[in-house]
């Protein structure tokens, strides 16, 4: 037996060590994913400086074509094993930029025993370890088992994994339908030695998910895209993932192909004994791959039928199913799955690259009504997010929405994008319902179609039908931070300020750097009187990055304050930086919500109403209307906008 020295690293009452891939706190060991681990140990390594975004995705996701996404979940991953308060903070964002690592690290040496014995090559046994315990295993999904770390009768310490979506869980509460089974697709793998055919083993997985969402959506639940793509290169075991997303099943697969041929392998995994149910593997043409998803899904959702009842009742129908309505070339299909996996990056730069992919496609075939629809999501909420002008930007999702529909009835997509459309730029409440109840028709699995109708249902005060789609939506797509967030908003409009505040606080416990959900703190603070918690909030992300919306807000809350001179401060800050902006008349409207100039609120309101802004599809409910509301000019535009 001879000694090996190891390099430790101690930071507070931590202590990391790099070879047995363990952190410490005091005596206790800790859990943490491996990726979190390589994402702690490449930022303690670099401690004192800015390690980028792009540092860290190509160092703990080498080869792999990852959205920036899975970083961010990691971070927060990383922060919850460090049990990171606001008081106490390890990790700096950087905006723009990356991450830093802010306590001061002490790097020490380790010395343990290494058995020379036949046949076993330097294995590591700690001072502290007196005898040998039963080998322990780490499942990877419910099929990888760690080999490196499986040595003849040598203990072998292998980390558990947690996430930190059981707190968020607790604190919601679950929303259930206790008669339907429910099912996650797993991020589908990408085989193909190639990290730039990610957005083609990711579209599968969404593919996939649409599939089996449309064969029995009253008594199979299908979860959404944005919760599975946090498995994304997971080590979750499948057992953590059905508690985090409250479902009976997973399907996990791969994908292989060349410039011909595809081969899918999937396999149906039972939670509650990790059984396999079902696997299958697939080589067909890729012209075939539209039928070849329709199969898998039937398939799947027979294995699940006659699991539960002993019958396949989907089997007698396979014959018979209506054929896809899909491209007529594999090339034009390709282009759609490179526009969804951007548009899904939901990025002022993803919108515009989504848009590109989505018109080449309609370009290699004019009749494919899905490209059309997917064109439509795109330019939608470009304008929704003032991320250009909406007299430009709803015209054009107007007609791909119009061309979608008239070459196939059956998207939900596109009558979920009309449905917006009529919305928030014609203000015709009746006809958005209308198309927001077909989308549902069609695609009740559909999550976003939820969201956004719970959305439409409180802009009219209709809280107890909102609370009930927002169900739905989180059900279908619980770890989605955005419906999460509108779970939130539509607290804040039914005046439930506090319950709006601890809704957010579980979001940023989801992931502590969500804008979004911060964002939304402001008014709730607001509105309860809390003018010295709104304030600190924004300056602590001025400090970070001085948006203009940030100075909007402040002109509000100051203004409300009775803070005279920092309101004008505010303002005039707003001026210099608000500049030509889509979204600078909502901004300006904003700030004078707060600022005790009546006239000039009001004179913002209408012309956003001239401009057709969706900035006033929220005037019946939002509080920060209320010192206007007994206006005639605010009533008339109460009846123009059809609210009234």
């Amino acid at each position: 037996m001879s000694s090996l020295t190891i390099n430790l690293y101690e930071f507070d009452e931590f202590r990391l060590d790099p070879q047995n891939r363990v952190l410490r706190r005091g005596g206790t060991t800790l859990s943490i994913t491996p990726k979190a681990f390589d994402v702690l140990l490449l930022l303690i390594q670099n401690a004192g400086r800015i390690v980028t975004k792009d540092e860290l995705i190509k160092a703990v996701w080498p080869n792999s074509f990852v959205e920036e996404s899975n970083l961010t979940q990691t971070i927060f991953m990383v922060r919850k094993a460090l049990d990171e308060t606001a008081g106490r903070r390890y990790i700096l964002t950087v905006q723009g930029q990356g991450y830093r690592f802010l306590v001061p690290v002490t790097e020490t040496a380790n010395c343990v025993a290494v058995i020379d014995a036949p046949g076993i090559d330097g294995l590591v046994v700690p001072p502290s370890v007196g005898s040998v315990p039963e080998i322990q295993s780490h499942p990877r999904r419910a099929r990888h088992w760690r080999s490196a770390f499986i040595a003849s009768g040598v203990v072998a310490l292998v980390l558990g994994v947690t996430f930190a979506v059981w707190i968020w869980r607790s604190r919601r509460g679950a929303v259930e339908q206790p008669h339907r089974t429910m099912l996650a697709v797993l991020p589908f793998e990408n085989f193909t030695g190639d990290a730039g055919q990610e957005y083609f083993s990711d579209g599968l997985t969404e593919e996939m998910i649409s599939q089996l969402g449309d064969l029995n959506p009253s008594h199979l639940g299908v979860i959404a895209r944005t919760s599975v793509m946090h498995y994304k290169h997971s080590q979750e075991s499948i057992v953590q993932i059905g508690k985090d997303l409250g479902v009976q099943y997973v399907i996990e697969g791969s994908v292989r192909r060349d410039s011909e041929r595809v081969r899918i392998t999937a396999q149906l995994i039972q939670i509650k004994d990790q059984s396999h149910v079902w696997a299958r593997e697939y080589d067909r043409d890729l012209g075939h791959l539209l039928e070849l998803q329709s199969e898998v899904a039937r398939e799947v959702a027979n294995e699940i039928e006659f699991s539960l009842s002993g019958r396949r009742p989907i089997e007698a129908e396979r014959n018979s199913a209506a054929p896809v309505l899909g491209a007529k070339s594999y090339e034009a299909y390709d282009l759609y799955l490179k526009g969804r996996y951007f548009w899904n990056k939901r990025t002022a730069e993803g919108f515009r690259q989504a848009a590109d992919y989505f018109q080449q496609a309609i370009d290699k075939d004019p009749n494919y009504g899905r490209a059309y629809a997917g064109l439509a999501d795109t330019f939608s909420l470009m304008s929704t997010w003032y991320m250009g002008p909406q007299n430009e930007l709803m015209p054009k999702a107007r007609t791909a929405a119009l061309r979608a529909l008239e070459l196939d009835e059956s998207l939900a997509e596109a009558h979920a994008s009309l449905a917006l459309i009529k919305e928030n730029y014609d203000y015709d409440w009746p006809d958005a319902e209308k198309e927001f109840r077909r989308a549902i028709q069609l695609n009740p699995q559909y999550a976003t179609a939820h969201q956004w109708y719970a959305e439409f249902l409180s802009w009219q005060g209709r809280f107890e039908e909102a609370f009930a789609e927002s169900g739905q939506a989180r059900q279908l797509d619980p770890l989605s931070l955005i419906i999460i967030s509108d779970y939130a908003s539509i607290l804040y409009r039914s005046r439930q300020y506090d319950s709006a505040l601890k809704q957010c606080q579980s979001v940023l416990e989801l992931d502590p750097n969500y804008v979004h959900a911060q964002v939304l703190m402001i008014p709730s603070f607001l509105q309860l009187g809390r003018y010295d918690e709104a304030v600190d909030l924004i300056n602590r992300w001025t400090a970070r990055d001085e948006a203009p919306w940030m100075w909007a807000w402040k002109a509000a809350v100051y203004g409300r304050w009775g803070h005279a001179e920092e309101a004008r401060q505010a303002l005039a800050k707003l001026k210099q930086v608000s500049g030509s902006r889509a979204d600078r008349n909502a901004m300006w409207l904003q700030a004078y919500s707060g600022a005790g100039q009546k006239e000039r609120f009001i004179e913002l309101l209408q012309k956003a109403y001239a401009e057709r802004s969706n900035a006033v599809v929220q005037i019946k409910v939002d509080p920060m209307y209320d010192p206007i509301r007994s206006d005639p000019r605010f009533e008339d535009l109460l009846r123009r906008v059809g609210l009234k």
